[in-house]
């Protein structure tokens, strides 16, 4: 079968009509930068018209770094017995999620290590206390790998986790320990992680039991274009299935710290991956751009190739920063990159739901989360 020129191919993705797997592959290895940004962009206005770049205040907040998985990339984890593991008291968690509502924040993303001395009902009895002491906060929180072993250690089937999270205070769910779906990469940087039919099948019945959730991409771990393709393409299928994904979020690995010994990769590529995903993704509605690993700069350009949303302030991140790769952006940074990109910044929830609009001088917001008219009119 013939595959249409990159020209050809670009401007099919401009006009709305999807493109297939090969086709993206030829843009990945063909197609100039300028040209998938400028198509990239074509789409992102398309599927969000407003002119708003977002972001959400939250804060992650690592409740173990014990954790069996013992995968190559990563700098956070011990494995359980180290003396350097923790397990943080609930008053310690409801503690930081007081100093995120402190300062206006609306998302907490609670995730840690795989430990299965950890029992499901230590799960369910923190969402419940989150919940008790702030009943307006998002637990946006736990990963397909997290949920994984919750049915390993309560033999519950993945649905039955859901239905008793939801019924414990969860709210939605992360896209967390994607990296690559190949299972020819897993088996070599995470061969006891879950498998990438797992994380689908995790995020699938999620979509069921009635959550929201996100998907992730760590490129950069030895994996070929075809297979970041290949990635892209099975989440567009499964959000024709389920339209339960609400963004997707790239990152490139960092390798400080860790045992995977693998070049960076680079801004030019972050992106072109932006930008592929963009083009691929047109069932998903938000793209965002990762700072936490690319840096506040390269992810302000990012804005121009396909991303609308600028993520999470992220307040206390740690499990990047364990490679060594620090970067902070906090509220006022975020609201003068997102503006010059030429929009208009707005604080989001984790539904994408607009609370503040920073369209005045200095810096200044109206506060839209009281009055749903013109919330829905935005």
């Amino acid at each position: 079968m013939n595959i249409p020129s990159v020209q050809e191919i670009l401007k099919k993705a401009e006009a709305g009509t999807r493109i297939a797997a090969d086709e993206a592959l030829r843009l990945w290895n063909e197609a100039e930068l300028v040209a998938l940004g400028k198509t990239a962009d074509v789409i992102r206005r398309r599927i969000n018209p407003d002119g708003l770049g977002t972001f959400v205040v939250d804060r992650n907040i690592n409740y173990t770094n014990a954790c069996v998985a013992d995968c190559s990339f990563c700098a956070f984890y011990r494995k359980p017995g180290h003396p350097e593991t923790y397990l943080l008291p609930t008053d310690e968690i409801l503690r930081r999620i007081q100093e995120l509502i402190d300062i206006g924040g609306t998302q907490v993303l609670l995730q840690g290590g795989l430990d299965p001395s950890i029992p499901f009902s230590y799960y369910e009895d923190l969402c419940r206390a989150v919940k008790a002491a702030f009943p307006k906060i998002h637990l946006h929180s736990f990963s397909a790998p997290e949920i994984d072993m919750m049915s390993k250690v309560s033999g519950k089937t993945y649905h039955e986790i859901f239905a008793a999270l939801k019924a414990a205070g969860l709210d939605s769910m992360p896209g967390g320990g994607a990296e690559i779906l190949s299972d020819r990469v897993r088996n070599l940087i995470s061969p006891k992680k879950l498998s990438a039919a797992g994380w689908f099948a995790v995020h699938k019945a999620a979509h069921e039991s009635g959550f929201k959730t996100t998907c992730t991409m760590t490129y950069g771990m030895g994996e070929t274009p075809a297979e970041r393709i290949a990635q892209l393409v099975q989440f567009r299928e499964l959000q024709d299935q389920t339209n339960g994904f609400r963004a997707f979020i790239p990152w490139s690995f960092q390798r400080g710290h860790t045992v995977l010994d693998i070049p960076p990769t680079g801004g030019m590529e972050y992106l072109k991956v932006v930008a592929i995903a963009r083009i691929i993704l047109d069932n998903i509605p938000s793209l965002q751009a990762g700072w936490v690993t690319e840096g506040p700069k390269l992810c302000q350009l990012a804005m121009s190739f396909g991303a609308n949303d600028f993520g999470g302030i992220l307040v206390d991140e740690v499990v990047v920063g364990a490679t060594g790769m620090i970067y902070r952006v906090n509220q006022d940074e975020a609201v003068r990159l997102i503006r010059g990109t030429g929009r208009v910044p707005a604080q989001r929830n984790t539904k994408y739901e607009i609370l503040r609009i920073f369209d005045g001088p200095n810096g200044t917001f109206r506060d839209i989360s009281a009055d749903p008219i013109a919330a829905a009119r935005v």
